[in-house]
């Protein structure tokens, strides 16, 4: 049975098979019985996965023709496929432990899986997944970096981001035009930050959406008339590490809190 790579879904199968087995070894897995495969397709990174006794391997594919392979080739994971959308699937009710999850994820989503991993943080102690090298690069990046920006001040605030190895075009079906990049995100032991959360969230998207101004600018949709006195808010949101955003997010609470 050959699956065909469906454009609309962003598949980009992979092949090379020293690659998959190099990213399935990049999963830790300490902390988890569980591991979600997302998009696997034609099971390129399954078979690596269920050769790992130490967890029990899902996988979340809305094609239906890859599921009915992964059906066909890996009889043993059959009562373990999902046939989801996972940007609209329940983690916290399907998974009743820590989930790790790991895929060569579809390009026009990556970033919306990263969300969705931060929604379930509190279940997801760690990702190991496949981005377009451009993307992974902004992921890691650290603060007063160029690329820096909304999802590297998220992700970073709540998981150690590691940026593993490029990956090549020429090892996919069909190939990208853009070169790939596999990164591993490990929670940190502190979950808290401390402060409103969707504060810190809003902060975050409200300035870098407009990250050539300064904060004393880009907060205005936040704190109206009202203003911060701190020397912070002379710069731009991507000199900001995540904990500069808490103490950000701390003033801003209490400057809205005054009468």
């Amino acid at each position: 049975m050959y699956v065909k790579p469906k454009k609309h879904l962003g598949q980009h199968f992979l092949i090379d098979l020293s690659i998959a087995q190099r990213i399935v070894e990049s999963l830790q897995a300490e902390k988890t019985g569980t591991v979600l495969e997302i998009g696997p397709g034609t099971g390129v990174l399954t078979q690596y996965l269920l050769k790992r006794k130490e967890f029990t391997t899902y996988a979340a594919e809305l094609d239906g023709e890859s599921v009915d392979y992964l059906n066909q080739h890996f009889p043993m994971l059959a009562d373990r496929i999902l046939p989801v959308d996972i940007l609209q699937f329940n983690f916290k009710e399907f998974f009743k432990e820590q989930t790790a999850v790991i895929g060569n994820f579809p390009y026009n989503i990556s970033s919306q899986i990263l969300f969705k991993v931060l929604e379930n943080k509190s279940l997801i102690p760690e990702v190991v997944g496949m981005f377009q090298k451009e993307v992974a690069e902004r992921i890691v990046s650290p603060p007063g970096s160029k690329v820096y920006g909304i999802l590297s001040a998220l992700m970073q605030a709540y998981y150690t981001v590691e940026y593993l190895f490029t990956v090549e075009p020429e090892v996919f079906n069909p190939p990208p035009k853009v070169k790939s990049a596999v990164i591993r995100f490990v929670r940190k032991e502190n979950q808290i930050l401390g402060c409103d959360e969707k504060m810190y969230f809003r902060i975050v998207k409200t300035t870098f959406n407009q990250r050539r101004k300064t904060l004393n600018n880009s907060m205005k949709p936040i704190l109206g008339l009202k203003k911060i006195a701190d020397e912070m808010m002379s710069l731009r949101p991507e000199r900001l590490s995540p904990q500069d955003f808490v103490r950000l997010t701390l003033l801003t609470e209490k400057v809205l809190n005054e009468d």
